[in-house]
């Protein structure tokens, strides 16, 4: 029987952090994961690059039923908290837009500088252990494993949620919670891509490829980003960003020309009595089968100067408000984050602790919150790693 003060399941970001915090308090701390290798998903993350955090990181960015509850985590332990970290380890890393945060060279520098604190504050990290049992007695945790029991006073689920299952995702650490009767919001796939209906599908299977900058909206969300067509259907960080905030069944609206009015600019062409066609003018624009799939040929070869004022209405709106209703999304195998979890509303913003059962820890992506795209799911797994860290 092994005894340590704290057992971490999961070795992932949010995990490796707590086990660092914890080491530094002199807690005998001991990280576990079914995996064969630590942070799995932090190393195929951002391209390989990892998109570690954001210069920009606000409550806004994030989505949970309870919308205050990260707000804690987030000002105690911030981006500029990592990033001073990053720069102790002089991991050189970049901006992208919208201050992404990303590493020149590899998201193994990101992990391997997880993995040296950790050594550096003796926090070891047993893999490939599965555990098949967990019992609470006499005020402590019994775990029973594949590699034997282990006892300790405080438990810290770091599980991670249901997306990417070839990276080892599993739904454990809600079966935790359910087994200690802490409440769990139903999960579903985010930062996913979308599936078009059979008839969309087969209507821009030959747009594989081309990305366009679009503004992506629904009833109560929009993002400005790069739209990619897929053999499968739509991707790119526009959509993945608004598929968070999309229900089964809604249809979204796509702003293909989000930086000008078509409506004035054909309006003012035809006042100069331009004769060139219609297809012309959209193709300076825009990729030309995307527009010949979005207009009808009878209309794109039309000279300008013979457009009515209908005409203008049609394209403009089919351009600006292009209106689909997605089939889905591809589901947990290729979403980036899980939405849903662990209540935030029986968690304390503080300490990460369960007030439904004590010394009960719930930290990372398996906790009911979810960020955007752009650094601000691993900010979270630092900020809420941190904040356990220091009361477990």
């Amino acid at each position: 029987m092994v005894e340590v003060d704290v057992v971490i399941i999961g070795a992932g970001a949010s995990g490796l952090m707590c086990g660092i915090e914890a080491g530094k308090r002199g807690r005998k701390t001991l990280v576990l994961d079914h995996a064969n290798k630590a942070g799995k998903k932090i190393l195929m993350s951002g391209g390989g690059r990892c998109n570690f955090t954001n210069y920009s990181v606000d409550a806004s960015n994030y989505l949970s039923n309870n919308i205050h509850f990260c707000k804690s985590a987030l000002s105690r332990y911030t981006q500029w908290d990592f990033i001073e970290l990053i720069t102790r380890y002089q991991i050189p890393y970049h901006e992208r837009e919208h201050g992404q945060l990303f590493c020149n060279d590899s998201a193994k520098d990101i992990l391997n500088m997880l993995l040296n604190e950790c050594n550096r504050f003796d926090v070891p990290i047993k893999l490939s252990c599965a555990i098949t049992e967990i019992v609470f007695k006499a005020e402590k945790y019994v775990l029973k494993t594949t590699q034997g029991d282990i006892t300790c006073t405080s438990l810290v689920v770091a599980t991670g949620g249901l997306s990417i299952p070839k990276m080892g995702a599993t739904p454990f650490g809600y079966k935790i919670a359910e087994q200690f009767k802490v409440p769990v919001h139903k999960t579903r796939a985010g930062l996913v891509p979308f599936t078009l209906q059979p008839t969309d599908k087969e209507k821009f299977a030959d747009l594989s490829g081309i990305a366009v900058k679009c503004t992506l909206s629904n009833a109560r969300q929009q993002f400005t980003e790069n739209l990619l067509f897929t053999h499968r259907g739509l991707s790119g960080p526009a959509v993945l960003q608004i598929s968070s905030y999309w229900l089964t069944g809604e249809a979204v609206v796509i702003d293909l020309l989000p930086s000008m009015e078509l409506n004035s600019v054909l309006k003012t062409l035809r006042l100069q009595a331009e004769k060139c066609f219609l297809k012309t003018v959209l193709d300076e624009h825009l990729p030309k089968r995307l527009v010949s799939c979005l207009l009808p040929e009878t209309l794109l070869n039309i000279s300008i100067a013979n457009l009515s004022d209908q005409h203008i209405n049609t394209v403009a709106q089919q351009l600006h408000e292009w209106t689909i209703k997605p089939n889905g999304t591809e589901g947990y195998r290729t979403a980036e984050v899980t939405l849903g979890g662990v209540d935030c509303d029986v968690l304390s913003s503080k300490t990460m602790e369960s007030n439904a059962q004590p010394r009960l820890y719930f930290i990372g992506e398996v906790v009911d919150v979810s960020g955007w795209l752009g650094g601000y799911n691993f900010q979270w797994a630092w900020s809420s790693g941190w904040c356990a860290g220091q009361y477990v």
